[in-house]
């Protein structure tokens, strides 16, 4: 008897240890993520800052120099992460070009209420391999810049995720997709171009006859034009203007060609970034103006700073691609004589330094148009009505699947999901949450109940459009 209550304690009391243990295995906190992100190989701290609700962080991610040969260099490539919650699903965002190191929160962001993952374009600085060979920037390396950046952290944040991206960005989304079609569950791609043959522009051609109202376009082809009728005057102006702020102009080749080039983006930019209300703010008599009003009109608008040496410098990368896959648009000035237009648009190839070899690919381009419009699966095009930049932009084919493009009224190249008309707006947030695997179930069944999940927070989130020089998408 006593050999078997001995027996029966002994098996009771092991139960309980193996109970207490499973139950303290079961509470051991889950790894800090920022232990969890540092464990990817490769993956290092810049730094941490904090925002409300979430954890941010400043990465470098080592990336192959080349993903075709791995061993032949690496480069650090910046990211950043805004960190929600690994059961949310996370929203995959890059610009094209440099990467924000201040907390922000992308639309398709909000709309999900998930984490961010944002890419730093390759080639643009700090991002940068040295010695750098510009052989490997292009379309085909950078999304496999993301593709190796998805897979080291699909283990982290395991749920469903979407690409995104404004203008360039969005055209990196879309490249991204075109090659790793497996990687995302959806794309949101925002105001990108899509120039499928390089040489022929007369889309823009039709826009600029055509956007707006007569009036405002009539302003601003005037004040274009006397801004070229003055120019010896306004070019003393603007070499007072260099000297005082040490600008240089060795890449473009001259202050004049510098000086024409702002002048020719005056239009683009104004209907690039403005509104149809911002008219107002046109000289409306330009032959009357002072020269100083032409000035700070064209200054405004173009920046007479933009294509001295200073500031092409920090747009190089984008200019090399322009000039070897992205290709760039061409317009003409039927408003202005040709005796005041002495080099009309000029190429990509003259705001790139003459040390970095270019040769246009005209096959790249074409690839991911007939890809998109007979393979986009669960893709989302949003464009502005009065950008240009939406003058060639993607379009769908009978192969396309689940996939949409919508045009923003009124709107420029900041265009977004919030601007378009009220049933299209519910159409694409109720797309966006279900490729995230976060709809609602009244959503599912009706796509006018479709709301974003986040609130609105004025500093995180980003609404308008991020500025680049004019002519840079």
């Amino acid at each position: 008897m006593r050999k078997a209550l001995r027996w029966l304690l002994a098996f009771t009391v092991l139960i309980g240890t193996l109970t207490t243990a499973g139950a303290a295995t079961a509470a051991e906190p889950e790894a800090d993520i920022k232990d969890r992100l540092l464990s990817v190989p490769g993956m290092s701290l810049v730094q941490e800052k904090p925002y409300p609700g979430y954890r941010y962080f400043v990465l470098n991610y080592t990336q192959p120099v080349d993903h075709r040969h791995p061993s032949k260099g690496t480069f650090q490539q910046r990211i950043t992460v805004l960190h929600k919650d690994v059961s949310r699903p996370t929203v995959f965002y890059t610009g094209g070009y440099s990467v924000s190191t201040t907390p922000s929160r992308r639309e398709p962001t909000q709309i999900v209420d998930g984490n961010q993952v944002s890419m730093e374009y390759r080639f643009f600085t700090p991002s940068r391999p040295d010695p750098a060979d510009w052989s490997k920037l292009d379309i085909w390396q950078a999304a496999s810049d993301q593709h190796r950046i998805f897979t080291a952290l699909k283990a982290i944040y395991p749920e469903n995720w979407i690409s995104t991206g404004g203008s360039k960005g969005g055209m990196t989304a879309t490249y991204y997709e075109r090659f790793y079609p497996r990687d995302m569950d959806g794309v949101v791609a925002y105001v990108a171009p899509n120039d499928v043959v390089n040489d022929e522009d007369s889309a823009y051609d039709r826009f600029f006859a055509t956007v707006g109202t007569k009036e405002c376009r009539d302003r601003l082809n005037a004040v274009q034009r006397e801004a070229l009728v003055r120019r010896e005057a306004l070019e003393k102006k603007y070499e007072a203007y260099a000297a005082e702020n040490g600008y240089t102009f060795t890449t473009i080749g001259g202050l004049d060609r510098a000086y024409e080039a702002v002048v020719l983006d005056y239009v683009w930019g104004f209907w690039q970034y403005s509104l149809l209300s911002d008219c107002d703010a046109i000289p409306a008599d330009a032959k009357n103006a002072t020269d100083d009003e032409i000035w700070t009109s064209i200054d405004t608008i173009s920046g007479f700073s933009f294509y001295t040496d200073q500031g092409l410098s920090p747009y190089t990368p984008y200019y090399y691609q322009a000039g070897t896959q992205l290709g760039a648009p061409t317009i003409h000035f039927p408003h202005i004589e040709k005796k005041y237009v002495r080099y009309g648009y000029q190429p990509p190839r003259n705001f790139v330094p003459r040390d970095i070899s270019m040769r246009f690919q005209p096959s790249a381009m074409r690839d991911v148009d007939t890809w998109v419009r007979h393979n986009a699966r669960h893709m989302l095009f949003v464009y502005g009505q009065n950008d240009p930049w939406g003058a060639e932009r993607f379009r769908l084919g009978k192969g396309a699947k689940d996939s949409y493009v919508l045009t923003a009224p009124g709107l420029n190249h900041g265009a977004n999901v919030a601007g378009l008309v009220a049933d299209e707006k519910a159409l694409a947030t109720a797309r966006i949450l279900d490729w995230a695997g976060v709809a609602p179930a009244a959503v599912r069944e009706n796509a006018a109940a479709a709301r974003p999940l986040a609130k609105f927070d004025a500093k995180l989130d980003v609404r308008d459009v991020e500025r680049e020089p004019a002519l840079r998408p």
